[in-house]
């Protein structure tokens, strides 16, 4: 049986992580988010980004112990039993393959606004192309999307800074439940360091490579984020804020909103490739364990990689993006990545300390976040997520059953 191959060293670990997360969701997630949480932004950020720390040390623990591609599925099959690994690779596919055919049409809107469909596909086709001829390959556009994005989020933060933070409080009133639900809108934006994870049988020496990218990752984005919401809201108000559609565009002079504009488009990119490498392994391991049709457990003898689950990705995706506008699976993809985290929070409470177990504090905190922001999403979003995943488990029954 043919394995994958070992060729991400810890750097390119790090830009997987950070090229997923730094996406297009941070030139989006604030608007939402400030609408929910108004001023209190900064607490729903801090809030989110505690989850996703937790997240993020349960996964790396895990990842260390089961360096295989996968991430959540693997270790809730191997940790709590088959129905949860099952559960968590279900809501994984079928929320990130949304996610990707929504980062696909986002790309598309911004270089051809009214006309999203034809860009988008393009987008899909050329990235899975890319994909095909290799991980490292992908590497290499993924450090070159992650610099262009990282350049504009930092131009944006000294441009505004520059002009004074003038705006920082008001707004209306808003309870702790509304924080909570802007907390699990920004979650999205963090939803990316897993995919380090889900790479794990081509990460080099893997129980040391991947609990030190996940966390430097997470590190970087964060305070890229926190630097970000405060010109935000320094710049704009809560209420400007929360009515804007592309409020990083409305930041500094007028030259800089066409900036903004290509780097939102090549976040959505970066996004997208990420995506489709994350997606394509939790199906191949999937496939692997007959959870999906095995003509998908395949990997190319040239290039290392999963061919046949990547391709078969990449045309799900292209045919969603020409017939299905999938924006609004923002809140339902949030969903289903913090059920997927919890179980991974769920997962890493059974670690024994021979095994690297983390501080007994962080997965609980994890577990409990994760559960709270997911009920605090908006309801036809959890509405969605739930359906979604009982028709996973009715699947899984009837699997089993036939077995």
């Amino acid at each position: 049986m043919t394995e994958l191959a070992r060729r991400l060293g810890t750097t390119d670990a790090v830009v997987v992580g950070l090229s997923a997360m730094i996406g297009a969701g941070v030139f989006a997630a604030f608007g939402p988010a400030t609408a929910a949480a108004g001023a209190w932004l900064p607490l729903a950020l801090a809030l989110a980004a505690l989850v996703a720390y937790c997240n993020a040390v349960s996964s790396a623990r895990l990842a260390a112990v089961y360096p295989a591609s996968g991430g959540t599925y693997v270790y809730g099959r191997e940790r709590l039993g088959e129905p949860w690994g099952f559960l968590a690779g279900w809501g994984f596919v079928v929320g990130k393959t949304a996610s990707c055919a929504a980062m696909a049409l986002t790309f598309g809107a911004y270089v051809a606004p009214g006309h999203e469909r034809l860009p988008a596909f393009a987008a899909v086709a050329a990235l899975t192309a890319l994909n095909l001829l290799g991980v490292q390959r992908s590497m290499l556009a993924a450090r070159i999307l992650v610099a262009a994005v990282v350049a504009v989020l930092l131009a944006v933060v000294v441009a505004g800074a520059a002009g004074g933070l003038h705006r920082m409080g008001g707004g209306p009133d808003v309870a702790p439940w509304d924080v909570l639900q802007g907390a699990g809108l920004l979650f999205f934006a963090f939803a990316g360091y897993a995919r380090i994870a889900t790479l794990g049988a081509e990460v080099r020496d893997p129980a040391r490579t991947i609990p030190r990218a996940i966390p430097v990752a997470l590190t970087i984005t964060l305070v890229l984020y926190a630097a970000v919401a405060l010109v935000l809201l320094g710049t704009l108000g809560p209420a400007g804020l929360a009515a804007a559609t592309a409020p990083l565009a409305e930041v500094g002079p007028g030259w800089l909103g066409p900036v903004v504009r290509a780097g939102a488009a090549a976040a959505a990119l970066g996004s997208l490739l990420a995506l489709i490498l994350g997606v394509s392994r939790t199906t191949f391991a999937m496939a692997r364990d007959r959870h999906l049709p095995a003509a998908l457990d395949a990997v190319s003898e040239r290039a290392g990689v999963p061919h046949r689950a990547e391709a078969a990705v990449g045309l799900t995706v292209a045919l969603l993006v020409l017939t299905v506008d999938l924006r609004g699976a923002i809140g339902f993809s949030s969903f289903g990545v913090l059920v997927y985290y919890a179980i991974a929070n769920a997962c890493a409470l059974t670690l024994r300390r021979d095994e690297g177990a983390p501080w007994r504090a962080v997965p609980v905190v994890g577990l409990a976040g994760c559960v709270l922001l997911a009920a605090a999403l908006p309801l036809p979003s959890v509405a969605a997520g739930l359906a979604v995943f009982a028709v996973g488990a009715v699947v899984w029954r009837i699997r089993r059953n036939r077995r």
